[in-house]
């Protein structure tokens, strides 16, 4: 016998075969047609909110965020120089697209801390990540001892600095000292931040 959130789980695992498909697909119609940033009253996905660490009472928010789908172009050099070497297509950015809707939803609602984000849906131009924020300052979120950390100073503008789940992915961390010595103390130190 499974339980609702495991059967959510499963329909989400398998996304094309499952019942929920047909709303998935009128879903993407309408989000496009929305804003790029926009509140939600609850989760799309419970089972991955809650296991993130959402939790449904005062100062939890949901907020979808919608990000561009591949790489980025510079605008191409017109004058006396070969372009060969100077790279303005097929750019791909240090930081994940899942990180990048983090950002936004931050800079949307800057009295927040982003806790952490998950995937929601992609059509042919978007992706859509639904991003869990906290109320630092609300007195439900510090009187509950399992996210009260997040008011500490230390965490203030903590998406800013990759210390969300996608930030430390982007930074090359989370797996241990294993093909990640490129990225400690960070990738300025070792000399590989772009310019």
């Amino acid at each position: 016998m499974l339980s609702s959130y495991s059967m959510i789980r499963d329909s989400w695992k398998k996304l094309k075969k499952s019942d929920i498909y047909p709303i998935q697909k009128s879903r993407m119609i309408e989000w496009r047609k929305g804003g790029a940033i926009v509140r939600l009253d609850y989760p799309t996905r419970m089972d991955r909110a809650r296991s993130l660490g959402y939790k449904a009472k005062q100062g939890f928010i949901i907020v979808r965020s919608r990000v561009r789908k591949g790489g980025q172009h510079r605008t191409k050099i017109m004058g006396g120089r070969r372009p060969r070497r100077l790279a303005y297509n097929k750019l791909t950015v240090k930081k994940s697209i899942q990180l990048i809707a983090e950002e936004r939803a931050a800079d949307k609602y800057p009295n927040l801390e982003v806790l952490n984000s998950y995937y929601v849906g992609e059509d042919g131009l978007y992706k859509y990540y639904e991003v869990i924020l906290v109320d630092k300052s609300s007195p439900v979120v510090l009187s509950d001892k399992n996210i009260s950390w997040i008011a500490n100073h230390a965490n203030k503008g903590r998406v800013y600095r990759g210390l969300t789940s996608a930030g430390y992915k982007s930074r090359g961390l989370g797996h241990g000292r294993l093909g990640s010595a490129k990225s400690r103390p960070s990738i300025r130190a070792n000399g590989r931040l772009r310019r």
